[in-house]
């Protein structure tokens, strides 16, 4: 299991919440160090997390949890409501970087996540979150590539694919009716064909049955059977 999945289990589930997203951070230094260094008694790995109640109406937490070495579990130390949020800045719009900010009410945290990926993916669907969910002001994101925040991001692209299959597959349902339709016409049109064939034959019949009466009534043809 992830960390990220353990976290979601261990700390949001039991208390009817479920994780939206998760990042691996640790505060920016001048001094570069490597990422998950390790080192005496006392170091820990940081993660920010995004979660929402189940019931309604939904509230929509920042939460920072820690995992000290030689300990599996996962401790709760921060936690911001989503309407505490005034600004993210992902630090470069022109290139993906693991580095952002965090600016709350009372303070502002400077992270690094542990991949650019990683923080990309949180910020999106943090913007998306934001959108969704905040009453009033919604928090500021300066900073980020527009791919982020715009139609490009993974959750458009998803909607958007969703969509097109829906489109492909109403329009494969129309061009079916229109087929079955044109068949059922040109059936309808054999079967008024034929019925049309069955009264002129049923007349010709009558027309002829009833000549042969009359010939056979007729004094001529009297004449010749005796």
């Amino acid at each position: 299991m992830s960390a990220k999945s353990a976290i979601n289990k261990e700390l949001f589930t039991p208390h009817d919440e479920k994780m939206l997203a998760g990042v691996q951070v640790k505060r920016r230094t001048k001094k570069k160090i490597p990422f998950l260094a390790t080192g005496g008694q006392g170091d820990y790995m940081t993660f920010i997390c995004l979660s929402v109640t189940n019931k309604k109406p939904s509230h929509v937490s920042l939460t920072k949890v820690k995992q000290f070495q030689g300990s599996s579990a996962f401790v709760k130390r921060s936690q911001w409501t989503i309407d505490q949020l005034r600004q993210v800045n992902g630090i470069d719009s022109n290139k993906d970087c693991p580095e952002f900010d965090l600016m709350f009410d009372n303070g502002l945290d400077q992270w690094v996540a542990s991949s650019a990926g990683e923080k990309c993916t949180f910020i999106q669907i943090l913007h998306h979150t934001c959108q969704r969910y905040c009453s009033a002001r919604k928090p500021e994101f300066i900073n980020c590539q527009s791919k982020l925040l715009g139609g490009n991001s993974i959750l458009h692209s998803a909607a958007d694919s969703v969509t097109s299959a829906v489109q492909k597959a109403s329009q494969a349902l129309n061009e079916r009716g229109e087929r079955l339709g044109r068949a059922e016409e040109r059936t309808a049109d054999m079967m008024n064909s034929a019925e049309q064939f069955a009264v002129t034959a049923h007349k010709l019949e009558v027309i002829h049955g009833r000549r042969v009466r009359d010939e056979e009534n007729s004094p001529d043809t009297a004449a010749i059977w005796h």
